[in-house]
């Protein structure tokens, strides 16, 4: 039984890891007249909307009037992880600025390793000034692992700085000036002739845990790794036992299985290992309230939704 749309919908803000109260005001604003509250603060009953980070698994299930379930980033798996998900529309973050924050985050990374960054960090603190020559751009190869919307538009800015870039994807794609390879037997490839290799890949079945040992001992001899996907693709373990023995040079990683990184994690103290916390991009509260406030009028008016995931595909 469908039940009616209220004129004054109730909107949850849940997560288990953030304070969403950041978001009321905006919400408040992109909505007239919702009532927004903050889990648990809300009779489940009356919930038309939830917009989450992290949900406690079961809840969502508990909202009989739920129409709609928001995430508050690109990514959605911290959603489709609740085993007790109900069959609702579901939404993720479609974000120019995101997007573009990313995209600066990579550049960063592959710079901190292309120009010895990483090096200098080292020899700082041994007092050593000890510069080598530079290698030109095209002489070196960055991969870039998920070509959507933010993976294409990396993968452009490093073409455009003069990179030689590789690209890898599910299904099979054509960019200007990046040579593309698909599929799971077109991983390797892509990555054996890498200087650095980035992770933008959503999280999936099939790339939960993708980078193991026996994927990252694929890369060449002094490669770097850059993750900026999701932390669960990642065995962390065996990177780290990889920069150990020398076979990979280093990493710059922003995701991870725990967040926050517990603070005895060895990750932290590894000389070879730059971590950041989450930060490679942040949508804007005031874009979050108006890409959901407007998905709800969608929902209620029956049109296509912006960011709706499918499910089956993890995105």
């Amino acid at each position: 039984m469908r039940h009616a749309v209220s004129s004054a919908p109730t909107v949850l803000l849940l997560s288990t890891t953030l304070d969403l109260g950041y978001l009321v005001e905006p919400m408040r604003d992109a909505l007239p007249g919702a009532d927004v509250r903050l889990w648990p603060d809300a009779d489940p009953d009356s919930v038309e909307m939830a917009i989450c980070w992290r949900p406690p698994a079961g809840v969502l299930a508990g909202m009989p009037r739920l129409r709609l379930i928001h995430s508050i980033g690109a990514g959605i798996d911290h959603i489709t992880a609740d085993p007790d998900l109900p069959d609702r529309p579901l939404c993720r973050m479609i974000d120019g600025a995101m997007a573009a924050g990313i995209r600066e985050y990579v550049l960063w990374s592959v710079l901190y390793f292309h120009r010895d960054f990483d090096v200098a960090a080292r020899q700082r603190a041994q007092r050593l000034w000890r510069a080598r020559a530079p290698v030109p751009a095209g002489e070196w190869t960055v991969g870039v692992l998920g070509l959507g919307a933010i993976g294409l538009g990396v993968a452009a800015a490093l073409r455009d700085l003069g990179y030689r870039v590789r690209g890898w994807s599910r299904s099979p794609k054509q960019v200007d000036g990046v040579e593309c390879f698909a599929g799971p037997e077109g991983l390797v490839p892509c990555i054996e002739a890498c200087d650095v290799v980035v992770s933008i890949l959503p999280l999936t079945a099939d790339t939960r845990r993708l980078f193991d040992r026996e994927v990252l001992s694929r890369l060449r001899p002094g490669a770097a790794f850059v993750n900026v996907g999701r932390g669960e693709q990642l065995v962390l373990d065996d990177l780290l036992g990889l920069l150990d023995e020398g076979h990979l040079r280093g990493a710059v990683l922003d995701v991870f299985e725990v967040e926050p990184l517990p603070p005895d994690h060895a990750a932290w103290a590894h000389p070879a290992v730059v971590v950041t916390p989450h930060m490679a991009s942040r949508t804007d509260r005031r874009d979050i309230a108006r890409q959901a406030a407007e998905n709800y009028r969608r929902a209620v008016g029956g049109q296509p939704l912006i960011g709706r995931v499918e499910r089956e595909r993890g995105y």
